[in-house]
This record gives C-alpha cells, structure tokens and sequence, in this order.
C-alpha cells in the first residue's frame, strides 16, 4: 500500500490545504498529514491545536491521519514508510522553491517521491497568512476556512487583543508608579533644600549677632 505525506505547517488549515487533503487521500491509500514543529517562527496556534483542528477537519477522510513532527521532512517520512511526498503548487512563482525542495529531498532520500498537486483556482490566492491578516482586521474568514477553525481563529485573536491590553494596562501602571516615585523624590528634595535653606538661614543670624 503506498502511503503519502503532505507536510506543512497548517496555522491554520485552510480550504486550500483541504482541497490538496482530499484530492491527495483519493489517489493514496494512506495520507499522514504531517504538521511541522517549527521554532523558528511565532505561530498563531501551538501544534497541538493545527494537529486537533486538522483531525477535525478531516474526521470523514477515513484514510487521513494527522500527525506532528520535528526535523526533516525526508525523515519522518522514511520513519512512516511513505513513498510520497505530496507538495500544493498555488501559482508559478511556488514553483522554484519547490522543485528545489523536491531535488533536495530526493538527493537525501531517493525512494521518495515528490508528487505535486495545483491548488484548484478557486484557492489559488489563499494562505495561512491571509486569513490571520483578515481575522485580525475583523474581515469575514468564513469562506476561507472550515467553522471549527474560524472559532479558533476568532477566540486566539480576541485572546490577543486582551493580552495587548492587559499588557498595555501593566505598561501604564508601571508608568504610574514611577512618576508617583520621581514625585516623591522631588517631594523629598524639595524638603530638604528648604531645611537646608532655613539653616543656613539661622547660621547667618548667629553669625550677625556675633
């Protein structure tokens, strides 16, 4: 039975990875798709939550697994005893990069093959980048997304927002407090120039007495 692996970050899935999912599954019998642990970049959901929102996405593709995964992609998938790789082309300029990928990959592992499957038009314009852009602009993601994964996006972003104010409302506390501090400092010098002030002040009295 051949098995294939379609690798990627997934943050988060859209109908564009879904198309390749479904259409992959038809002519594999067996498709991992396999969600990358990258530290390198600042996710908007952990890859616990891509690999629970991917397996929800895909619960009626009987022959779909999800799965999570660090280091090259080569690797998990000789560990999975894949022969595929499958790779979405969304435009010409996805290309250079990816046969690029697929040499690589192929050099590294050359029983594994890399299959690439174009994006239907209709998703050809569609990223993970996109849809966060939207979301955080308030725009309607509905169309791009599945509704399991628009709530998620909708609850991480208010979740974001909140965690700006709060962290925007601990800035100006902060601030507060050291502006109260720096007035309490001034309080206290101001105190002690006018003690020191009246001092000198008596000084010069004695020393016109005598």
């Amino acid at each position: 039975m051949a098995t294939a692996v379609y690798p990627g970050s997934f943050d988060p899935v859209t109908r564009g990875h879904l198309d390749i999912i479904k259409r992959a599954a038809k002519i594999n019998d067996q498709l991992i798709v396999a969600v990358l642990i990258n530290s390198a970049k600042n996710p908007l959901f952990t890859v616990e939550e891509r690999v629970a929102l991917l397996r929800e996405c895909c619960k009626d593709i009987p022959n779909v697994t999800v799965e999570s995964f660090d280091g090259l992609t080569v690797e998990f998938a000789k560990k999975r005893h894949a022969s595929v790789m499958v790779r979405g082309l969304r435009a010409v300029t996805d290309f250079e990069n990816e046969i690029q990928l697929a040499q690589t990959n192929h050099a590294l592992m050359p029983g594994i093959e890399t299959m690439f499957l174009a994006t239907s038009i209709k998703w050809s314009y569609l990223s993970s980048t996109i849809v966060k852009e939207a979301a955080r602009y308030g725009s309607n993601i509905s169309k791009f997304v599945t509704p399991n994964v628009e709530n998620a996006i909708h609850a991480k972003v208010e979740q974001l927002r909140a965690d700006v104010k709060e962290q925007e409302e601990h800035s100006r506390e902060s601030h507060k407090r050291i502006w109260s501090h720096n007035d309490e400092q001034d309080k206290q010098i101001n105190e002690h120039e006018k003690k020191l002030t009246e001092h000198e002040g008596r000084i010069r009295n004695l020393e016109r007495r005598h």
